[in-house]
């Protein structure tokens, strides 16, 4: 028998009315470790009821009584830390070190939401009339809903409640059912921390639950990371109902090389940023776009880089990376091999034969690399989401960034130059939502927001730092007069002044 992961609802586990369960796998081992109970609608609606009943109080709590709470909510996961990542590891396979930096950056989340108190602050103009003053402020929304993927089952929820929190809101989480410990632990932090019960749920579960999610009645708003197609349908169906949504969706983030770059240093920064959770992020690098004779010099380097590259447990200290999070996933990626080979594309590294330091039945797939990839190749298309590095040969600059313009995704993309002309250029030309210059992976800190452009994202607001403020609020202004007697009596004349 394995154990079973339960909902949290109410400030309570609870294992809810549904009797569908689904496995939870230790990729590394290619074995299940527990199972996952899967909420229906009425475990969705007892979450929501209990968000909504603590909503009053909360919203009215006082803001240092809220900042208190996220302080001592960011102490306990800091001191929880190293417990939070081997969770992760066992759940979702990337490598140790890995995981405790997605943690780290989770936990800047937290702490730009204990600023709320500074940051949630409205603005006020004295005597816009004769003895009327005008101030804003803004409220939070009531019930809000996260919808998270496995890929950072700790740091993307964290991109949303911390600041849905201590805006004043309560929050319903769904996790992904792959990996879902780390939420259930997350839960029991926010109760340690004494945040009152009901203003922070989780329930588990898949389509069903996500469907429940986005008819509720009492759900203000929706945040979705995620696919594109997923994305899509979130923000369609929600925004139908007059949810607020912010949903984000896939990428296929370039890496642009010029042949005057330091060579060493881009070689590193495509290998690290490619193959780091076994690619298995939405801000890797997939493609790298090569300008001029730079291809040539760095094809190299990357493959020497690659060769190095330990794969097995994410446990063990000593590998660099580690499986897929599932044996579909896994065959689903590897399944690209033989695309890209047949159209064209030459396999330069094929991770089907890469060495692996752990168990045989482990969703172990070695780094890949592709090089004289073209645009209208399937590897070079699709979000493969896995270790498959793909390379793109460009003349010059113009063509480089013509490629980047052209795809649908426009997550992130970085470009690698000793020219700040041509890299302040390409900051202003580029129609990607983040940009890195000499940075691989260009995860915005968290007083900036994250998010893409195009089908990258569905909805006018990033997540977290100032736009996510904004989200989980809404404005009003007040227009206030405090009238002397005097001034009273009959003036129908509409105020002028």
């Amino acid at each position: 028998m394995l154990p079973y992961i339960d909902h949290w609802i109410g400030g309570a586990r609870t294992a809810g009315e549904s009797t569908r369960t689904g496995p939870v796998y230790n990729p590394a081992l290619g074995t299940a470790a527990s199972c996952v109970r899967f909420a229906n609608a009425a475990d969705v609606d007892r979450a929501v009821g209990a968000a909504a009943a603590a909503f009053p109080t909360w919203s009215r709590t006082s803001l240092g009584r809220r900042a208190t709470i996220l302080f001592k909510f960011r102490e306990l996961v800091e001191r929880h830390a190293d417990e939070i990542a081997r969770s992760i590891v066992r759940e979702h396979g990337k490598v140790l070190a890995d995981a405790r930096g997605e943690v780290q950056r989770g936990l800047e989340v937290v702490e730009f939401a204990c600023g709320l108190p500074h940051l949630l602050k409205g603005e006020f103009s004295e005597n816009v009339s004769s003895n009327v003053d005008s101030y804003s402020i803004r409220q939070p929304l009531g019930v809000v809903a996260g919808i998270t993927p496995f890929n950072f089952p700790i740091m993307v929820p964290m991109w949303m409640y911390p600041v849905a929190i201590a805006a004043g809101n309560t929050f319903v989480l769904k996790p992904s059912e792959k990996d879902p410990s780390a939420s259930m632990m997350a839960a029991e932090l926010w109760k340690d921390a004494g945040l009152p019960d009901g203003v922070f749920n989780v329930v588990n579960g898949d389509r069903e639950a996500v469907d429940r999610i986005l008819e509720h009645p009492d759900i203000a708003a929706v945040s979705f990371v995620g696919s594109t197609p997923i994305a899509r349908r979130v923000y369609e169906v929600a925004t139908a109902r007059g949810k607020r949504v912010q949903a984000l969706g896939g990428a296929k983030n370039h890496m642009v090389v010029l042949p005057d770059a330091d060579l060493a240093l881009a070689a590193d920064s495509a290998v690290n940023a490619a193959f780091g959770s076994a690619g298995q992020r939405c801000m890797a690098i997939s493609v790298v776009v090569t300008v001029g004779d730079s291809a040539d010099r760095l094809m190299p380097l990357i493959a020497q880089r690659m060769r190095a590259i330990h794969v097995g447990d994410g446990l063990d200290q000593g590998n660099d990376m580690g499986p897929l999070v599932t044996q579909q996933h896994r065959d689903r990626v590897r399944a690209y091999l033989d695309e890209g080979t047949s159209a064209g594309a030459t396999l330069v590294a094929d991770g089907r034969a890469h060495d692996v330091r752990g168990d045989a039945n482990g969703f172990f797939l070695g780094p890949c690399l592709f090089d004289n990839v073209t645009p209208e190749m399937s590897v070079y298309r699709d979000e493969i989401f896995g270790p498959v590095l793909s390379v793109v040969r460009a003349s010059t600059y113009d063509e480089a960034l013509a490629i980047v313009n052209a795809n649908p995704y426009a997550n992130g993309v970085a470009i690698f130059t000793n020219d700040g002309g041509a890299a302040r250029r390409f900051q202003s030309e580029v129609q990607v939502g983040m940009v890195g210059i000499n940075v691989p992976i260009p995860v915005p800190m968290a007083y900036y927001s994250f998010g893409g452009w195009k089908a990258s994202l569905f909805g006018d607001a990033h997540v977290h730092g100032g736009e996510g403020i904004k989200f989980y609020t809404r404005g009003k202004v007040v227009t206030a007069r405090w009238p002397e007697p005097a001034l009273r009596g009959k003036n129908l004349g509409f105020p002028a002044g």
